[in-house]
């Protein structure tokens, strides 16, 4: 078993087909062929099999993938430490964070973190929740900033760091922010606003809901932003994480509906991967992160008090 047959294996996971490996990997359809073939007899079961004239993973496949994306990329972690070591590279930690997370959450944990360690550069991939997961899993990134973790079989490793407040906003003005408390039901007569498929908010929203067996009329949105947006001029509501719209509600812009029965509890979590150790400066972050970021937000917004993890 070889990291190129390995390599080409996942190439064929993730094009669904033998040319698009080749293309993929700047290799003839042939070499994929044997590539693949040569490692179904290693295993001693076949991994792919075709449909038409493309292929597709086998059962037996599907559970190997994942196994396969773990070593590969372990190899890949595992060359970025001899090269920090060596100091032949400098010392980096790659980030995935959500939506929500990259635009409000991240940017002053990264500032507070580069004063403590200048030595060491960040990254940030700022994408959907399934994405997110996705890429520490492959090991594509070393760290993730989320909502909550999928069940994964101890492949991600999670922490909660802070509490995730969440609140339904509405237009400036709406009759219903002016009464104490609003039952769900009152609230599915209105249109609510959704994020994109895959986004941990929609999810979020969607299992609120359902929760209450409401059923809405949405308008899915592709932003944050656009939400918000779309709120303030009436578009209809929406169920947002409160440090995405604290700017907003603090100048007026936005209101908020407090619900009968409250609100579901949050967190955000700082997540690795669970397989391998952690590089120096990996480790460095996610201590950070864990016993530092509610003081380092609290340092960037004066004045604003951020609830801690409910541990």
């Amino acid at each position: 078993m070889t990291f190129s047959q390995l390599a080409t294996f996942l190439a064929v996971a993730r094009a669904g087909s033998v040319t698009g490996a080749a293309e993929a990997l700047f290799v003839t359809q042939p070499s994929v062929s044997a590539a693949v073939s040569a490692l179904s007899r290693e295993v001693g079961v076949e991994l792919t099999e075709r449909v038409g004239r493309n292929i597709r993973l086998t059962r037996a496949g599907q559970e190997f993938l994942p196994f396969a994306t773990d070593v590969l990329g372990l190899l890949e972690v595992g060359k970025r430490a001899a090269h920090e070591a060596a100091e032949a590279s400098a010392l980096e930690v790659r980030i995935a964070a959500v939506t929500t997370a990259g635009e409000y959450l991240l940017p002053p944990l990264l500032q507070a973190f580069s004063l403590r360690h200048p030595d060491i550069a960040l990254t940030l991939e700022v994408a959907n929740r399934r994405s997110v997961f996705e890429r520490v899993l492959d090991h594509s990134s070393d760290v993730a900033i989320a909502g909550r973790p999928p069940v994964s079989g101890g492949r991600l490793e999670g922490r909660r760091f802070l509490r995730n407040d969440l609140a339904v906003i509405a237009p400036l003005g709406d009759p219903l922010a002016r009464r104490r408390s609003v039952p769900v039901e009152e609230l599915a007569d209105r249109t609510w606003l959704l994020r994109e498929e895959g986004s941990g908010t929609r999810t979020m929203v969607e299992e609120f809901l359902s929760h209450h067996d409401a059923r809405p009329s949405t308008l899915t949105l592709g932003s944050n932003g656009a939400i918000k947006q779309a709120v303030r001029i009436g578009l209809g509501l929406s169920l947002q994480s409160r440090i995405a719209v604290e700017l907003e509600l603090e100048s007026g812009l936005l209101a908020t509906i407090d619900v009968v029965g409250g609100l579901p509890a949050r967190h955000w979590y700082v997540l690795r991967s669970g397989s391998g150790p952690s590089r120096p400066p990996v480790q460095a972050f996610f201590d950070f992160v864990t016993t530092q970021a509610k003081r380092a937000i609290e340092a960037a917004h004066p004045g604003t008090r951020v609830p801690a993890a409910r541990q």
